[in-house]
């Protein structure tokens, strides 16, 4: 079951999911060291990582899904937030430079019909992260945190999965390896059993990340012509805007 958008908004601001939260901040910008000029969008709940990028991003944007609930962010300025169905996003083809997922596809109900999603609105050779619980870790065992929700991943079933929708995975990253303790002394400990599991404990870590890259197939139709479709770029989203594919 799909946890509401308030409980993964409180998890963030408990010591537990701070740590969480620093710890994958720091994953995803190693991978993503600078994205200067491009244009970026979270999906899911995305929100608490997506701040790193708002200074140097030509524009960043989350969508949430309508089941999930959605919450305004940022707290202060512009609203670059919208709620969202998963099986059509608000977005024309090709108008995202780089795609964030987090809580998003081991929540998802539509995961085929949103995956064809990413792949529609991702430009060619764009580069999509996804962060998903490892299935081999213990935050993905633990109901008590947003990672024990939903279905756990392996790098082999996420890397099959991105295949088979059009994505060509690039490489793959283990992190949090604090365990999902409330203790003050184990989080604050986090720095140290962060390097204890980067050595001794890799597969294990709680999170998994894969960066991929969109793949484009020349297609050809059989049997009758092709239609050509256009989408037309959404501007930024207001908080709260429906769905809506701008096709012409």
């Amino acid at each position: 079951m799909r946890p509401h958008v308030l409980d993964l908004k409180e998890f963030y601001t408990t010591r537990r999911g701070l740590t969480a939260r620093r710890v994958i901040r720091r994953a995803i910008r190693a991978m993503w060291p600078s994205i200067k000029g491009e244009v970026l969008l979270g999906i899911g709940f995305a929100t608490p990582v997506l701040g790193i990028y708002r200074e140097e991003a030509e524009r960043v944007v989350a969508l949430m899904p309508a089941r999930q609930g959605v919450i305004a962010w940022p707290a202060e300025g512009k609203r670059l937030v919208a709620v969202t169905e998963e099986p059509e996003l608000p977005l024309g083809d090709n108008s995202m430079d780089r795609i964030l997922l987090l809580h998003a596809l081991e929540m998802s109900e539509e995961l085929h019909q949103m995956m064809a999603e990413v792949w529609r609105v991702l430009r060619p050779q764009g580069r999509l992260l996804v962060v998903v619980p490892n299935r081999r870790g213990l935050w993905s065992r633990l109901e008590r945190t947003p990672f024990g929700h939903g279905h756990p991943f392996t790098g082999g079933q996420l890397t099959r999965l991105l295949r088979d929708h059009g994505f060509v995975p690039l490489r793959q990253k283990t992190t949090l390896y604090v365990p999902p303790s409330r203790s003050r002394m184990i989080l604050r400990t986090s720095g140290l059993w962060q390097k204890l599991g980067q050595r001794f404990a890799r597969p294990f870590g709680g999170v998994l990340l894969v960066e991929a890259e969109k793949e484009i197939y020349e297609a050809r139709p059989v049997g009758k012509r092709a239609r050509r479709r256009i989408l037309i770029p959404a501007p930024a989203l207001p908080a709260g805007a429906r769905s809506a594919r701008a096709s012409n």
